[in-house]
């Protein structure tokens, strides 16, 4: 019995552990993309050189 409750609690740590990488992947992606985008206020280079 003891090693049921091990493997359900063993079973738990690593769905948390994947949850937790899970959300902290999407936070670096959300992160990324908007270092990416420049500010909406300041024009961007490509536009600033058609003439």
């Amino acid at each position: 019995m003891a090693r049921d409750q091990n493997t359900f609690a063993k079973r738990q740590r690593e769905m948390e552990k994947k949850r937790k990488a899970e959300e902290k992947r999407e936070r670096r992606r959300k992160k990324k993309e908007q270092a990416d985008t420049p500010p909406e206020g300041v024009p961007s280079d490509s536009s600033t050189t058609e003439q």
